[in-house]
């Protein structure tokens, strides 16, 4: 087998293992969605939520859910490990320049956040969008550190596989920089397609911000850095803005 052929073997093994997978089941869901006698507006897709009524269970549940999560994401990191290279070096991920990349971060949440919040109220307000329903904040003590490590591997996940790890394998097949920037924000928007077709469009632009950062700068951290923050925000803060402003955010009565 020849080493480009063994290389897209194995890019679709780790895709087809995490986020490449949850691609194919969001096009199903948005098929479904889109199908049914429901109209796209009133219907709602819940994350987050829980796993069982006995707290101890849904406490190891979603710890667990966490835990092995981040499996993938070992992967990805030791196929891209050669001998005297550090994956995490080769990616970016690393603390050499903390405060820069806490900085850079920083920006990126303040360029996606906003029209991010403002493209899904919205595709709300013009029915292209299903509620988005959180899990409630005050269900257990452990509620929101478990919502803010979910957000973690929420990160790591899409950042180090469909940044780092996609990147370099696609550079390595000859992809020119831009085509892998397009290709990994389609990605990236269609395993957000369940949660209709705003979140599409608003993931898909975060890639393409995300993508062209990285490929200036050659760091994951900061992506990382600013996916994490943005996560928390939609995990903890996304719960209030239901109560507050309903019509936009809350699911249809």
């Amino acid at each position: 087998m020849s080493n480009a052929a063994r290389l897209r073997l194995e890019t679709a093994i780790v895709l087809g293992l995490s986020l490449g997978a949850s691609a194919v089941y969001s096009i199903v869901a948005i098929i479904a969605r889109v199908t049914a006698e429901t109209r796209l507006a009133d219907q709602s897709a819940a994350i987050n939520q829980s796993r069982s009524p006995r707290e101890w269970l849904d406490f190891t549940y979603q710890f667990l859910d966490v835990f092995f999560g981040l499996f993938v994401v070992a992967l990805a990191l030791y196929l891209l490990w050669q001998p005297g290279v550090s994956p995490f070096r080769r990616i970016g991920f690393d603390l050499t320049r903390p405060w820069r990349d806490l900085g850079t971060g920083l920006a990126l949440v303040a360029v996606i956040g906003v029209p991010g919040l403002a493209l899904y109220a919205a595709g709300r307000a013009l029915g292209f969008t299903v509620a988005v329903v959180p899990a409630p904040l005050d269900a257990h003590w452990w509620t929101i550190p478990i919502l803010v490590l979910a957000a973690l591997k929420a990160a790591l996940t899409e950042e180090v596989i469909v940044v780092g790890y996609l990147f370099t394998r696609l550079r390595e097949l000859g992809m020119g920089p831009w085509a892998t920037i397009v290709a990994s924000a389609l990605l990236r928007g269609t395993y957000h397609l369940y949660q209709g077709f705003g979140p599409f469009v608003g993931n898909a632009l975060m890639g393409v911000v995300f993508g062209w950062a990285y490929t200036r700068w050659g760091r994951t951290m900061p992506l990382v850095i600013a996916h994490w923050i943005l996560d928390i925000v939609s995990f903890v803060g996304y719960p209030l803005a239901a109560s507050w402003w309903p019509g936009l955010f809350a699911p249809a009565g």
